[in-house]
This record gives structure tokens, C-alpha cells and sequence, in this order.
């Protein structure tokens, strides 16, 4: 028997989704989003049968549901996968994990009650430069990464103004919780340790500026609120005695856009790099995955050749959420996991906010 999703929300997000879990053999039966309309044409776009404009309505009248997936404003991620678990549901839940830790520990609290897989979509875990670096980690290669230096940096690229990416409320914040993806993927390669000191700084220059839109995102709100920051920097120390250094941006004066993890590890350093040409295209990007050693008392650096991916991993993280509910693959994240990034992201903002250090 095949494993059975529902997806709730409308957005462009879905092709993604629906393309990873049908290509790991999973039915999408349903999908349900509070616009209607919005959802028939996405469901006839996508050959879902059922649709539904209530999410409680979708869990009602279709009881054979395995999995939920979410794709929704950030503020709605937490409520829903909630719902969702309660209902004992499965989920696989767009980034950012929730709007705080505090909403990402109910979460976590709900999946282990329900005693259901909670996994969001770190889909840069999956890209296949970041599977290959991590067999090199696995293989015991690089040693300790004892410090790494993650970027999501845009040259203009504000999803829109005045919509819900722009307000706190609906978002959660700008770019350090939006583009948080490469911190994650940094932890990942770390091993996620615990978090013990976050020292950042946040800036809003240009967050209102027009020039510094980006070409995807939503339209823009006339009366909307712009009330997040246009770039975050900042400082992780941990447990361990490794440290991580991050900088995120929509709105900065970068030459372009800059998705990356660079590593220093007691027995080798590397890198997981993509560049764009055009910020937010995917089409223009070059991807680079190296590792830095020395072999033979030389100084050598190895390319790694991946297949290129222009997905960026979501198709693959969706199908890795499928087949870990086959027990075919382990998950390639854990709610342990997004607690700790929350716990990072939350004390990143009250150290911008009050100038000083958080100890976690």
C-alpha cells in the first residue's frame, strides 16, 4: 500500500512537494488551503482529486490520510503541523520549523505523543553536494569541523513589500529566519551540536527600498507592514568548543547572491557552494562542492563532481520524508534538531535587539 498525503496550502511550494513524494511512490489524495479557488487550480494543475477549503474538513473527510504536508506562512506552520499530529498524521512541514523554539517544542512534544514523524524541509541537506560532503564526514575524512562560516547572502532579492514575508507578525522576522537554511546545513555538518553563546546584529537598510526587490516572492501590500530586517550577521559557540559564523541577507551590497558552507576540520576543510547569476534564478546558478587536505605532504584541493540540481534538494527532501516513513532511508532532519536551530535564531534577534551577547 501506498503511503497517502494530503497537502495544505496552495502554493508554488506544492511542485516541489508533489513531484519528490510521487516520485518515491507516495499518493497525494487531497489538498486543502482556506483560498479555495486558489487550491482547485493548483490541484487540477497537479492532478489532485479532492479539495478541500478547511484543513480540519480534509482531515475529516478523508480518514485514510498518512501524511500531512504544510505549506503555509511561517506563522501558520506550528498551528496546522499540530493539528495535523493530533489527528495522527505524519508531517513534513515547510522551513522556517516554526515562528520561536517555544511553538518548536510543542511540535516536538505533539510528534512524540502522537508517536508520528515531524520533518521539515532543510532541503539543501538534500542537494547533491551536501550528500556528498557528508559521505566524506561519515567516512571519518574531515576529522572535527571545529569552525564554519555559513552565508545566504542577496544583492536585491525582498520577497515582495507589505506582504507576509515582510511582517513580523505572519513571518516571524527577515531574512535570519527566512534564509536559515544555510546555518542548518552548517549544524548538520557539524553534527548539531548544543548551542551555548549567540552574539548577532541586524540591519534594516534598504528594507523599504524598491530597488532591492527580488524577482520571486509575493506581490506587494500597499498598506501592508515592513517591519523585519533586510540582512542579519552573527556569532555561534557551542558546547563542544566549535563555533559557527553567519551572515543572511535579502538587501545588501554583495556583487550577487551567495548560498554557502565553508568548513575547517582537523583532517580536512571544504565547501558547498552555490552562486547565482541573477539573484533568486536558478537556472543561472553554479554549484561547487570541494574538500581541502593535505595528502602525500602536499596541499591539495579535490573537486567533487555532483550532478547539477536546480531544484536545490526539495524534490529529494520530500522524497526522503516518504521513504523514511517506509523505513527505507533515515530522515534527514530531526525535531531535536529544529529545536536547537530555533533556540539559535531566537537568541540571534535578542542579542540584535539588545546589543549584548545570549547564553543558551
Amino acid at each position: 500500500m501506498s503511503i497517502k498525503i494530503g497537502i495544505i496550502g496552495a502554493g508554488g511550494m506544492v511542485n516541489y512537494h508533489a513531484t519528490g513524494f510521487r516520485a518515491a511512490g507516495a499518493e497525494i489524495v487531497a489538498l486543502a488551503d482556506v483560498n479555495k479557488a486558489a487550491a482547485e487550480k493548483t490541484a487540477q494543475r497537479h492532478g489532485i482529486e479532492r479539495v478541500f477549503g478547511d484543513v480540519a474538513e480534509m482531515l475529516r473527510s478523508v480518514p485514510e490520510l498518512d501524511a500531512v504536508s504544510v505549506i503555509v506562512p511561517n506563522k501558520f506552520h506550528a498551528p496546522l503541523a499540530l493539528q495535523a499530529l493530533k489527528a495522527g498524521k505524519h508531517v513534513f512541514c515547510e522551513k522556517p520549523p516554526a515562528l520561536n523554539a517555544r511553538e518548536m517544542v510543542q511540535m516536538q512534544a505533539a510528534a512524540q505523543k502522537a508517536k508520528r514523524t515531524l520533518m521539515f524541509n532543510f532541503n539543501n541537506r538534500a542537494r547533491p553536494e551536501s550528500y556528498a560532503i557528508m559521505d566524506y564526514i561519515a567516512a571519518g575524512q574531515v576529522g572535527t569541523i571545529n569552525s564554519c562560516q555559513t552565508k545566504w547572502i542577496r544583492r536585491a532579492g525582498i520577497p515582495g513589500f507589505g506582504g507576509w514575508f515582510t511582517t513580523k507578525a505572519l513571518s516571524g522576522g527577515g531574512p535570519m529566519i527566512d534564509l536559515l537554511h544555510m546555518i542548518d546545513l552548517g549544524l548538520y555538518f557539524m553534527g548539531y551540536p548544543e548551542p551555548a553563546h549567540v552574539l548577532a546584529k541586524t540591519f534594516d537598510d534598504f528594507i523599504t527600498d524598491k530597488n532591492f526587490k527580488g524577482p520571486w516572492g509575493i506581490p506587494d501590500v500597499a498598506k501592508g507592514a515592513t517591519d523585519v530586517e533586510a540582512a542579519g550577521h552573527g556569532f555561534v559557540s557551542f558546547k563542544s568548543g566549535q563555533s559557527m559564523s553567519f551572515q543572511v541577507s535579502w538587501a545588501e551590497m554583495n556583487k550577487r547572491e551567495e548560498v554557502s558552507v565553508v568548513f575547517q576540520g582537523t583532517k580536512a576543510g571544504g565547501m558547498v557552494q552555490r552562486l547565482f547569476g541573477v539573484d533568486g534564478i536558478d537556472s543561472t546558478a553554479i554549484d561547487t562542492s570541494e574538500l581541502y587536505t593535505v595528502e602525500h605532504g602536499r596541499q591539495v584541493n579535490r573537486s567533487i563532481v555532483i550532478s547539477p540540481d536546480e531544484t536545490m534538494g526539495r524534490v529529494r527532501s520530500a522524497m526522503n520524508f516518504v521513504r523514511t516513513l517506509e523505513g527505507t532511508e533515515k530522515p534527514l532532519n530531526t525535531p531535536d534538531q529544529a529545536v536547537k536551530l530555533m533556540k539559535i535564531i531566537d537568541a540571534a534577534y535578542k542579542s540584535a535587539a539588545t546589543g549584548k551577547p545570549v547564553a543558551l
